[in-house]
């Protein structure tokens, strides 16, 4: 298939489709006898991984390193540890944000919570002293 019906068949830009080509994430395509790229039909589901491993949180370089290099040629062991490596970022991550979370809603609060005797710089100053765990 030539890349405009890769491109179709993927719903990538025939640019992108290029752009993982140059960056040995997809094999280099044969060239027809007018010079265009001709795809076999691999090359879609290749492009289905990249791009399912790129929204898990994969860089294009980890990528690279997990992709087979031939049809069934899957090192299972590494494959396994770098999908154990990304399930890891992703709770350490998750657990960073939940803390980000608990800490905007406490200042949240401190400010919902103004005393009425405090105008609005007043209460400013003393959300800032809690957040900066100090006297202001």
């Amino acid at each position: 298939m030539n890349i405009g019906e890769l491109a179709k068949r993927t719903g990538l830009a025939a640019s992108r489709i290029r752009f993982y080509e140059s960056r040995g994430l997809l094999k280099m395509a044969a060239r027809g006898a007018n010079g265009y790229r001709v795809y076999p039909p691999e090359a879609a589901l290749a492009l289905a991984l990249i791009t399912t491993a790129q929204q898990a949180g994969f860089s294009l370089d980890e990528i690279r390193t997990l992709l087979p290099s031939g049809q069934g040629d899957w090192d299972q062991g590494a494959l396994l540890a770098a999908l154990r490596r990304k399930v890891a970022e992703i709770e350490a991550l998750e657990a960073k944000l939940a803390r980000n979370r608990a800490q905007l809603a406490a200042v949240i609060q401190d400010i919902e919570t103004r005393p009425d005797d405090l105008d609005c710089s007043a209460n400013a100053s003393r959300v800032l002293s809690r957040v900066l765990g100090k006297d202001v």
